[in-house]
């Protein structure tokens, strides 16, 4: 019988490729279950979807009662209960001055924050960053940085867009040193404003606030509260894309906690509903109130099922799991710091909460990218997931459920560590 793999290559096309040839039939927890019998300690979660592991129980009890009641209403048609419970906990969990608006995916969810930001302003332009990943729309291909591939073959993309240097301490775009750093990345906007495009005429600044596939790179406090005060001072809508860094992945239930910033608006997918497709744009009131009807709009944002399991998402974030997400992110630390002794391969490890990366260098220092991608390859054929990040693809991501325990990670740091010997002795 031939496997999910193989039946995949006559009727999928290459775009849609897989980080593995794995074929799952189940997920429990922090494992997957393949169809020839392995089980698998799942350290990608879906990419950052399943916060709370596979299945969660009190996920699925939630989206099985819902599905008993209503499946589709359609949004823009009526109110239903799910919507508007989910809606006003958003706005309760954002300081109670916010409005929110329910997508399907976080390319949606950026989208619809620069229409937004765009609509309330009357302005045309956008400032991202290099190394940035805000989906794969045209819109949001427009105003992503990490690779060129995104945009190769799909140009002219959305005009009026502008780069600027995200904070990358371990590889400065300034050739800075902590200890001696002038801040060139916050006096960048001056250069940008003077000579690319006047602060007037931009309508947002979109940035993680932990960049996610630019190399899980976590930025200066002090940088983030300059964007916040330039974008202040110029009326400029400051959005925050927490697609993959909010909803627990950083011990917090939204990354901007970790700064004590608060953005305009700022988007939500991924883990929202631990798996069901749900997203949210969630902006300042006064913002959102000038979002006029018909502004903007889809059929299937806010399924019923999905708003159920994003309120038992919630729930359970809440209840504890939070806090198991910054032991076991601290824990999970200390032993990639451990491997960073001993193996000198390793040039930085850093994140927040359970959103962490572990780069890999060469001895000149350049980006390591075959290291990870050997590391990778030993860890599935021990039945360890793991995926890479960083434009150079040389950055372990490790994104482990936030309900997962000391064993599974010593299971896994266990695995790696023989991957990273196997990898030097063939490299010798």
């Amino acid at each position: 019988m031939k496997s999910l793999y193989e039946r995949s290559l006559k009727v999928l096309p290459p775009v849609a490729k897989r980080a593995t040839k794995l074929g799952v039939i189940k997920g429990k927890g922090s494992y997957l279950y393949t169809e020839d019998g392995k089980k698998i300690l799942d350290f990608a979660s879906g990419v950052a979807v399943c916060n709370l592991g596979h299945n969660n129980p009190a996920v699925v009890k939630a989206a099985k009662d819902q599905i008993d009641k209503l499946i589709h209403g359609g949004h823009n048609v009526v109110y239903y209960d799910t919507y508007v419970e989910l809606a006003e906990k958003m706005v309760e969990l954002t300081g109670g001055n916010t409005m929110v608006y329910f997508s399907n995916s976080g390319a949606e969810a950026n989208e619809g924050a620069i229409k937004l930001a765009k609509y309330v302003t009357k302005r045309q332009a956008i400032i991202s960053f290099k190394g940035s990943f805000h989906g794969r729309t045209l819109a949001t291909t427009s105003i992503t940085g990490s690779s060129s591939k995104y945009r190769k073959n799909y140009e002219g993309l959305l005009p009026s867009v502008y780069f600027a240097e995200y904070p990358y301490c371990f590889r400065c775009p300034y050739k800075q040193k902590k200890e001696t750093c002038k801040m060139e990345c916050s006096a960048q906007f001056e250069d940008i404003f003077k000579k690319l495009v006047d602060p007037e005429c931009v309508a947002a600044i979109i940035i993680e606030p932990i960049q996610g596939e630019g190399g899980y790179i976590v930025p200066p406090r002090k940088f983030i509260e300059f964007v916040r005060s330039i974008c202040s001072k110029y009326k400029i809508c400051l959005i925050f894309d927490e697609v993959q860094c909010g909803f627990g992945r950083t011990g917090k239930m939204f990354a901007h906690e970790n700064f004590d910033i608060k953005p305009d608006i700022f988007t939500c997918a991924k883990a929202i509903a631990s798996g069901f497709p749900l997203s949210a744009v969630i902006g300042k009131k006064e913002l959102m109130e000038k979002w006029s009807s018909g502004a903007h709009g889809g059929t299937f944002g806010g399924n019923p099922v999905s708003c159920a399991a994003a309120l038992a998402t919630i729930r359970e974030l809440q209840s504890g799991i939070l806090d198991n997400a910054n032991q076991m992110g601290k824990y999970l630390k200390e032993k990639l710091f451990k491997l960073k002794e001993n193996y000198a391969c390793i040039g930085d490890i850093r994140g927040i909460g359970l959103m962490i990366g572990a780069e890999f260098c060469r001895e000149d220092n350049k980006p390591d990218g075959k290291a990870v991608s050997f590391i990778r390859e030993y860890a599935v054929n021990n039945n360890l997931i793991l995926l890479a990040c960083g434009t150079d693809h040389n950055v372990l991501r490790f994104m482990a459920p936030l309900t997962v325990s000391k064993s599974e990670i010593d299971t896994a740091i266990s695995i790696i560590e023989s991957g990273i010997r196997e990898y030097l002795k063939n490299k010798a």
